[in-house]
């Protein structure tokens, strides 16, 4: 009997983890009533249109894809329907708009008024339609691309670069920085933002972290151990002590729970 207690308690502790639904504020840096409510698959699926309308597809690492996973993982666990949408999305809608410049357009994504993920691309855009699916593993680079796109104004910081750093480590599995990658970037950004006063010379995660699955010389799917890690590695070197919404570590462990659907 003693034996068999732990061994349930850990269960119904698990079942109770997996009934947890992913919210809006634990994905996105946003505030207020939309920050305390579930991603249900018909805002994924707005977003998903909006995404298709304006940009001729679903954006790699986008909004419209991590709200794709969150909602699968929601509808899952039991804590939405699949024709369930937001009150508050329901109410104000998700957009999509661009501006246009030579050479370079400006996407800003919104999810009932409030921006889930700004960002700038060549003109014409060139990239892979990807979805992700009950079937997909989200990768690290994924998620640091996620954060390019739900944090990508924040300029970088030394929690920022200690936790690029420690996903960096998790997906190449060698504890060497490499010249020119990820980390080493990251690193000098927050060098080069220290000594900086005015916001606008300073370097942005979009700057570091745009086209990360590309700039890693090694990939891996997300699990629980790598955000933990990476969680650790922001949190010693915030002087909160604490981990910030739509940024790396919470990027990457929002992905870690999704993946723990397609057993990684």
């Amino acid at each position: 009997m003693n034996r068999e207690q732990p061994r349930r308690t850990s269960q119904e502790h698990e079942k109770q983890e997996q009934k947890e639904p992913i919210k809006y504020g634990e994905v996105f840096k946003v505030v207020g009533e939309l920050a305390s409510k579930p991603i249900a698959p018909q805002d994924a699926a707005m977003m998903r249109k909006a995404e298709n309308m304006i940009l001729g597809q679903t954006q790699k690492g986008g909004p419209a894809s991590v709200m794709q996973a969150a909602a699968t993982r929601n509808e899952r666990a039991g804590v939405v329907g699949h024709e369930d949408f937001t009150d508050v999305t329901g109410d104000r809608g998700v957009t999509v708009t661009e501006t246009d410049v030579p050479a370079t357009r400006f996407i800003t994504e919104s999810v009932a008024g409030q921006v889930v993920g700004q960002y700038a691309e060549p003109n014409p855009v060139l990239q892979t339609s990807f979805e992700v699916t009950q079937q997909s593993a989200l990768t690290i680079g994924e998620a640091l691309e996620a954060s390019a796109q739900s944090a990508g104004n924040k300029t970088v910081d030394e929690s920022d670069a200690a936790a690029i750093q420690a996903a960096e480590v998790r997906a190449t599995g060698s504890n060497v920085i490499i010249p020119g990658g990820l980390a080493a970037a990251a690193q000098s950004a927050a060098t080069h933002n220290a000594r900086v006063d005015r916001d606008e010379y300073k370097i942005k995660l979009r700057d570091i972290l745009v086209d990360a699955t590309a700039k890693l010389p090694a990939d891996k799917a997300v699990t629980q151990q790598d955000a933990e890690g990476v969680v650790s590695a922001e949190v010693r070197n915030n002087q909160n002590l604490a981990t910030h919404p739509g940024r790396v570590a919470a990027s990457v462990t929002v992905a870690a729970r999704l993946n723990k659907n397609v057993n990684v």
